[in-house]
């Protein structure tokens, strides 16, 4: 699991919360700043990946999107804006167009409130990040259960 995000942009920090409390439950977890190459470095050798980031579709802030980007783009209204030099959606079509992509790739998206300069989540960002801690560790027990 790869939780993307900027600690020091409010809700953009989501997928970096993520990623600790999947990491302090046992869960393989890294914390990245979106820089593309660190990502595919990451997810290098893995089978199946979920990666969390911070979003602005103009969502309810708190709603959790999920998608599974294997054969598809990342749909275009859940990367209208980033606060990463090189936002996630690019960073995956770069690792498909060199080959760096895992066989399963899920993102799961977080709608931000605000994006502002700052550290603390929003109380709909913070409810969203234990839905989604949730529903990663149920979905890191399926895939190890098929081994």
């Amino acid at each position: 699991m790869i939780g993307v995000g900027n600690a020091w942009r409010g809700d953009d920090a989501a997928g970096l919360v993520v990623a600790r409390r999947l990491r302090d439950r046992g869960v393989n977890a890294v914390a990245i700043d979106g820089e593309p190459v660190a990502i595919m470095d990451a997810w290098e050798g893995a089978e199946a990946v979920c990666v969390v980031d911070a979003v602005s579709s103009g969502a309810a802030p708190g709603a959790v999107h999920r998608v599974d980007v294997t054969e598809a783009e990342l749909p275009h209204e859940l990367t209208r804006t980033s606060s990463h030099a090189f936002g996630l959606a690019e960073s995956i079509e770069l690792a498909r167009a060199l080959g760096r992509m895992p066989a399963r790739l899920v993102v799961y998206g977080i709608e931000g409130a605000s994006f502002a300069a700052g550290v603390g989540l929003s109380p709909a960002v913070e409810s969203a990040v234990g839905e989604v801690v949730a529903a990663l560790r149920e979905e890191v027990e399926m895939c190890t259960s098929r081994r």
